[in-house]
C-alpha cells in the first residue's frame, strides 16, 4: 500500500501541472531482440515520376527528383540551390541532373558556363555530344567576327531594353542612376528607337545621342540642352566600354544570326571573361534579359536555367533584383532556376544581403556538399537545417549531399552511369579531386565510412531527442 504521505503530494502535484507520466522501469535486452521493438524505418520519398539522382544513404531507397513534379504540391517554388566546397560532385550533380532532364521531350536548358579549361568551357564535352554549339562570349574572338548580343535587339521590348541598358550602367558605377542621369538615358533611347527603322539599333547610337542630344531632348523637361548633355556624359563613358573598351565586340552590334534558341540546350560559354572582374555581373545582367525577353515563352516547355559561379549574380543588388524578377515571371512560365554557389557566406554576407535573402527564399530546394564546420552552422542557420544534418556537413565525402526539399532532408549518394562518367568528369573536375582516379574498392569504403558517421550522428540524435521527450 503507498504511503499516504506520497500519495497526497501526488495528487497535490497533478493538480498543479497535470498528470504525471508513468514511471517506467528500465529494460536490459540484447540488440538481436530490440530490432523486433524498434523495427527500421525510413522517411517516404519524393515519388516516383522524374529524374533519378541516387539512392538515399540510409534506406538505400532510390531518390528521385523534379522540381517540375513536385511543384504545387511539395514544392511552393520550382528553384534550386546548390553548395558546396569544389571537389566534392557538384559539377557531375549538375552535369547529370541536365542529361537526364534532357531526356523528356517537353525540357529545355540554358547554362550559363563560367568555368572552363584550354579555352572552352566546362560544359564543351556536353554541348559537343549534343551537337550543340556553344555560345562563346569572348571580347578577342568578338572582333573576328565572334557571337554578339544586341542590348537593343527588336525581339527585346522598348521596356526591357531600357531596364536593361540601367541595369549595365547601374552594375558599372557600383550605384543606381539619379533622376538626371537616368532622364537623359531614356530620352536617348526613346530618340533612337524611333528614328532608327532600317537596321537594329545598336550601343554606339544611344552612345552619340547621350553625347549629342537633340533639342527636342530638352524642351521636353524646358531645361537647358548643356544640361541635358552634362546629366549623360557619365552614362555615355559607361556605355562607351561596352562599344570601344575591355567589353567591346561582345554588345555593339545586332545579334549574331544563327543562334538557335529552339535547341534543347544552350551554353553561354563564359569562361574567357575574368570572373572577378566588373564584367561578369554585366554579362550576367545583359544574358539574363536577354534571355528573358527572347527564349521564356508560354508554349508550355519546361525550362531549366542553371548559373555556374552564381554569387556573381547574388552579390550585386542591381543584378539580384534583375533575376529576382526573372524567378517570379518564369515561375508562372515553367522556369526552374538552378544556382550554384561554394559558400552562402560569399552572398548573405555581401553587397546584395537583402536581395540575396529574397532569392534564398525562392529557392524551395537546397542541396549541400561537404563544408567545413563554421560555414556548415552558419548554412544551417541560415536556410533552416535541422542538428543533425549540419553536424554531418562536414564529414560528407564526395558525391553524397543534404538534400533539404522543403523541409524533407535526406542524405542522398549521387550515383552516374558508365556512359555519363566521361561527359561528367572533365580534366578541371579531376584537379579539384574528382572521385573518378580512386578504385572502386575505395570509394566504396569511403562511402561505407561515410554511412556509418551518419548513422551514429542521427541514432545520437534519435537518443537525445527521445531523452528530452521523456524529460518533458
Amino acid at each position: 500500500m503507498r504511503d499516504p504521505l506520497s500519495a497526497l503530494s501526488d495528487a497535490f502535484t497533478s493538480f498543479l501541472f497535470g498528470k504525471v507520466e508513468t514511471t517506467r522501469l528500465p529494460v536490459r535486452t540484447s540488440t538481436g531482440q530490440a530490432q523486433a521493438v524498434y523495427l527500421p524505418t525510413a522517411a517516404p520519398g519524393l515519388g516516383d515520376s522524374g529524374v533519378i539522382i541516387g539512392r538515399e544513404v540510409y534506406s538505400g531507397k532510390g531518390y528521385i527528383y523534379d522540381p517540375f513534379q513536385l511543384y504545387g504540391q511539395q514544392l511552393p517554388a520550382p528553384h534550386w540551390l546548390v553548395l558546396g566546397e569544389s571537389g566534392n560532385g557538384k559539377s557531375a550533380l549538375e552535369k547529370t541532373y541536365v542529361l537526364r532532364q534532357l531526356r523528356f521531350r517537353d525540357r529545355q536548358v540554358v547554362v550559363l558556363d563560367a568555368q572552363g579549361e584550354d579555352g572552352v568551357g566546362e560544359w564543351n564535352l556536353i554541348a559537343q555530344e549534343l551537337g550543340i554549339t556553344p555560345i562563346r562570349l569572348d571580347p578577342t574572338a568578338a572582333l573576328n567576327g565572334g557571337i554578339r548580343l544586341n542590348p537593343l535587339d527588336p525581339s527585346i521590348t522598348t521596356t526591357g531594353q531600357l531596364a536593361l541598358l540601367r541595369t549595365i550602367i547601374e552594375v558599372a558605377m557600383g550605384h543606381g542612376l539619379d533622376e538626371r542621369s537616368g532622364f537623359a538615358l531614356k530620352v536617348a533611347h526613346a530618340y533612337v528607337t524611333a528614328t532608327i527603322t532600317d537596321r537594329q539599333p545598336v550601343l554606339m547610337d544611344i552612345v552619340e545621342q547621350l553625347r549629342h542630344p537633340k533639342p527636342e531632348s530638352a524642351e521636353a523637361m524646358n531645361v537647358d540642352i548643356d544640361d541635358v548633355r552634362a546629366w549623360g556624359l557619365d552614362v555615355a563613358l559607361v556605355l562607351d566600354r561596352l562599344v570601344d573598351g575591355d567589353l567591346r565586340g561582345m554588345f555593339d552590334g545586332p545579334t549574331t544570326v544563327g543562334i538557335d534558341l529552339d535547341a534543347p540546350l544552350i551554353v553561354f560559354d563564359l569562361s574567357h571573361i575574368d570572373r572577378n572582374s566588373i564584367a561578369m555581373p554585366i554579362l550576367m545582367a545583359i544574358v539574363g534579359v536577354w534571355l528573358e525577353h527572347t527564349w521564356i515563352r508560354p508554349d508550355r516547355k519546361k525550362r531549366i536555367f542553371l548559373v555556374e559561379e552564381a554569387w556573381h549574380i547574388i552579390n550585386s543588388p542591381f543584378v539580384a533584383q534583375l533575376f529576382q524578377r526573372l524567378l517570379k515571371f518564369g515561375r508562372r512560365l515553367g522556369l526552374s532556376f538552378v544556382a550554384v554557389v561554394h559558400h552562402l557566406s560569399d552572398v548573405v554576407d555581401g553587397a546584395a544581403a537583402k536581395e540575396a535573402a529574397a532569392i534564398l527564399k525562392m529557392a524551395s530546394t537546397r542541396t549541400i556538399y561537404a563544408q567545413k564546420s563554421d560555414e556548415a552552422r552558419a548554412t544551417g542557420r541560415v536556410i533552416g537545417l535541422p542538428r543533425w544534418a549540419v553536424e554531418i556537413i562536414p564529414t560528407l565525402t564526395p558525391g553524397i549531399a543534404v538534400w533539404d526539399v522543403n523541409g524533407n532532408v535526406q542524405v542522398v549518394k549521387h550515383l552516374i552511369t558508365e556512359a555519363e562518367r566521361p561527359l561528367v568528369f572533365t580534366d578541371r573536375a579531376m584537379t579539384e579531386g574528382s572521385t573518378d582516379d580512386l578504385l572502386p574498392e575505395d570509394i566504396r569504403a569511403a562511402e561505407l565510412e561515410a554511412e556509418q558517421r551518419a548513422a551514429r550522428i542521427e541514432n545520437q540524435q534519435r537518443i537525445d531527442d527521445s531523452s528530452r521527450s521523456t524529460v518533458a
